[in-house]
């Protein structure tokens, strides 16, 4: 099987369960200020370092029409930060996808990252890509868990 088809499979897959934890997440939980990160903001975390290092290089982004700068990293949210619909970051998720394909297959594996933070090549930046990911999804999922037993399942490949 191909390289870069297994990993375009684990981005779909990662992806797939984290738009099942968008969909699935109760408005009330969406915006709950009892965490650190309301729910909203951990997904366009995840979806704005997903879809950056998706990129060539820090050069070569292109941000997203809805981009905002000031809530990119998972610094302590402020309480009058507008939240992002689930339908925006739903639109976001469909972009990453779109991203995933036309980018991974141009890309050659065995160069830098393209990140001077990352000192590895491309491949192994795409398994940083899908960790970061999951890890979040699985804190979202275990969010949905303990919130009325709300149930994300497992996606084990795509395409």
């Amino acid at each position: 099987m191909q390289v870069k088809k297994v990993i375009k499979s684990q981005y779909g897959a990662s992806l797939a369960m984290l738009r099942q934890a968008i969909e699935k997440c109760p408005d009330t939980l969406w915006v709950d200020a009892g965490y650190v990160n309301p729910f909203w903001h951990v997904v366009y975390h995840v979806l704005f370092y997903t879809h950056f290092y998706l990129h060539p290089m820090e050069g070569d982004f292109v941000p997203w029409l809805k981009h905002r700068d000031e809530i990119t990293s998972l610094a302590p949210s402020v309480e009058d930060e507008k939240p992002f619909s689930k339908e925006d970051l739903l639109e976001y998720l469909v972009l990453c996808l779109d991203q995933v394909d036309a980018q991974v297959d141009a890309m050659d594996l065995e160069a830098e990252s393209g990140f001077y933070w990352l000192p590895f090549n491309k491949l192994e930046l795409q398994f940083y890509n899908i960790r970061h990911i999951m890890q979040h999804a699985g804190e979202l999922c275990e969010r949905l868990g303990s919130h009325g037993e709300i149930e994300v399942d497992w996606v084990g490949m795509e395409g």
